[in-house]
């Protein structure tokens, strides 16, 4: 991961965390139910969560109890608009974004000398099966201060009042009382410490429970897209609800996806355009055999992309430039089918949400076409950072270097 490191493509915004800040995060995790880390440093997203603390306690959901019961942390006002590297649901970034903006203010305030522990409770205390990530409709976003800020503040005031009352003033347990409590808590007075539940409405959303689910509610029927088999065979086994069940590797959920509207494709143009150069270009990555030059040297001269494109067989030709040879042939004659000259996973990845939805529904159907076809270096970069950094681990140093490149060149 060096190399993306250095270009700035590796989690470059996690604010780092250390001295006092580390007491505070080990609390929030105590306070949680969960155990403290014994780090000395390590580094936070925006919503509190560290990928050293994931690594240390080798679970990358360490702020979850379970797949219903997901958290947060809020230990400084630089969290806000900071990214969530690794959301349980595509939601998250928006949850933190409605945190702050309803309680920044108070969220400076506390963050001074304590921190903000984040229950994202849905009403649901565990999932008993893969289709109860339907109940998920509204999320009741709770706070609760360590060592119980709001309730020494309450201590605090009746202590003033008690001091106030008659001749109390003279009486030196309650000084001593008043002394102890501003020393361990400072003077909460005139502190603003109420963090109400908040309530978020969710629509359509993926979550990572159950390895993976997209549910799609908002459209002419409900659809459930599962990426792990096991799952997917419990959910069809289901006949109380009425949604359309899927696996991601199904090809019939392509073609409802266009039916409803969702998704589009226009091969005529897409070819036109850099995406389609970008997926062509890694299908062509795939195929090459024992190359003399650079791959990033390959696909970036013309003549050396010509070179080797003549250098593949006639089968893998077809999976590089199967959409060029159906729509040069599509213009003799109508005879020509799609299935029969473009590969179907080249064919998914030219497809993209469907004009019509709205900004927010479009972010995730974009993931979802990667997920099903991941082919699009950029895309898969923006709208599946996991998937990604998983891919990059296995690619050749040349490749890599012309996928940074395109990155960077495209952000």
């Amino acid at each position: 991961m060096d190399k993306l490191k250095k270009a700035g493509l590796y989690q470059s915004e996690l604010i780092p965390i250390s001295g006092k800040l580390v007491e505070r995060y080990n609390d929030c995790l105590d306070t949680l139910g969960f155990t403290k880390t014994k780090l000395k440093k390590f580094s936070i997203d925006g919503i509190g969560w560290s990928p050293e603390v994931a690594e240390e306690k080798n679970d990358v959901n360490y702020l979850n109890h379970g797949d219903a019961n997901p958290h947060g942390i809020i230990i400084s006002p630089l969290q806000k608009g900071k990214p969530v590297y690794i959301p349980y649901h595509t939601f998250d970034k928006d949850m933190m974004k409605f945190v702050f903006k309803t309680y920044e203010s108070r969220i400076n305030d506390i963050t001074r000398d304590s921190a903000i522990c984040l229950d994202f409770d849905q009403g649901v205390d565990m999932y008993y099966a893969p289709l109860d990530v339907l109940k998920y409709e509204s999320v009741s976003i709770n706070f609760r201060l360590i060592n119980d800020l709001e309730k020494k503040q309450k201590e605090q005031l009746e202590l003033i009042e008690h001091f106030k009352d008659g001749n109390n003033f003279i009486n030196e347990t309650i000084h001593e009382q008043l002394l102890e409590s501003a020393k361990t808590y400072g003077d909460l007075r005139q502190r603003d410490l109420r963090l109400e539940p908040l309530q978020f409405k969710t629509d359509s959303f993926y979550t990572r429970a159950y390895g993976g689910v997209y549910v799609l509610r908002d459209f002419i029927t409900p659809i459930v897209v599962f990426e792990d088999e096991e799952a997917h065979k419990e959910a069809i086994k289901d006949t109380v609800h009425d949604v359309l069940i899927f696996h991601i590797s199904q090809p019939e959920l392509m073609v409802k996806l266009r039916k409803h509207l969702i998704v589009e494709v226009d091969l005529e143009r897409v070819v036109k355009t850099p995406r389609y150069a970008r997926i062509k270009n890694f299908v062509f990555y795939n195929e090459l055999k024992e190359p003399t030059h650079s791959i990033a040297d390959i696909l970036s001269n013309k003549t050396l992309f010509r070179r080797y494109l003549n250098t593949i067989d006639v089968h893998a030709l077809k999976r590089v430039n199967g959409v060029e040879m159906y729509l040069e042939r599509l213009e003799r004659s109508n005879a020509f089918k799609i299935a029969d000259m473009v590969d179907d996973g080249l064919y998914f990845a030219l497809h993209e949400p469907h004009s019509s939805l709205e900004a927010r529904h479009q972010d995730l159907i974009w993931k979802l076409l990667v997920n099903v076809s991941a082919k699009d270096v950029l895309f898969v970069y923006w709208y599946d950072k996991q998937e990604f950094y998983q891919q990059y681990q296995t690619w050749e140093d040349s490749f890599k270097d012309w996928v940074i490149d395109t990155i960077r060149n495209n952000i």
